[in-house]
């Protein structure tokens, strides 16, 4: 059994590899603007970087893990710890979309992805906000900014039907090579299900807080 101290360090130990995870995962949402532009620089560093997601995971899985099953922890602690262990999984998946969305910047042609530059710009920043809220407000136990993230959510749902509008009318117009519109949606569509992964990380924000979760679907 570890001291009081050591303890501590552990559990502060999880919560700035929470951070760092936070902050590698949205730096990689908010380049896939750069990357959906054909930049070949950025669509490389996000690839590069599975392996340091993946170090970042399994860091933090595995103090929670050793502070489960060694350490007995308190009430606050054990949700503290139990969400962490669950809200990585959601970082992860936000991190693997990204690399899926290289893919796919690495196929479409860019007068293709120009069509929609604005709407992806938008999504790119947007849910980079949300992750960036959502972990600060689990770190932090804040209810009102964990909300705000299920909020900000309305504006990636609003964003996903412009762009399926756009396609739409592309196809109609047949101004756009027809083969890559459905590429291109799917695109759109990855922003949408980042930013519900986002919403469930600042759902176990709430769980934090107050031992219930609010938005919780489908688990």
């Amino acid at each position: 059994m570890l001291t009081r101290s050591e303890y501590r360090k552990q559990l502060d130990e999880i919560d700035e590899t929470l951070g760092e995870f936070a902050q590698k995962t949205a730096a990689d949402v908010r380049a896939l603007a750069k990357a959906l532009d054909g930049d070949e620089d950025t669509q490389g560093e996000i690839l590069a970087g599975e392996k340091a997601a993946r170090r970042l995971r399994d860091t933090i899985e595995d103090g929670c893990l050793d502070v489960m099953l060694l350490q007995q922890p308190v009430a606050g602690d054990l949700r503290f710890i139990s969400s962490a262990f669950r809200m990585v999984s959601d970082l992860t998946h936000i991190d693997e979309k990204c690399r899926d969305v290289v893919a796919l910047a690495k196929f479409l042609p860019a007068e293709v992805t120009g069509k929609l530059e604005k709407q992806l710009d938008f999504a790119a920043q947007h849910v980079a906000n949300m992750v960036e809220e959502a972990v600060e407000a689990f770190r932090t136990s804040d209810v009102d900014k964990a909300r705000g993230v299920f909020d900000m959510d309305d504006d990636v749902d609003d964003i996903y039907l412009a762009c399926e509008g756009v396609v739409i009318d592309l196809i109609k117009a047949s101004e756009t090579r027809a083969k890559y519109l459905p590429e291109l949606l799917m695109v759109a569509k990855y922003f949408e299900r980042m930013g519900d992964d986002a919403v469930r990380i600042a759902d176990w924000a709430v769980f934090r807080a107050t031992g219930a979760r609010e938005m919780a679907q489908g688990e």
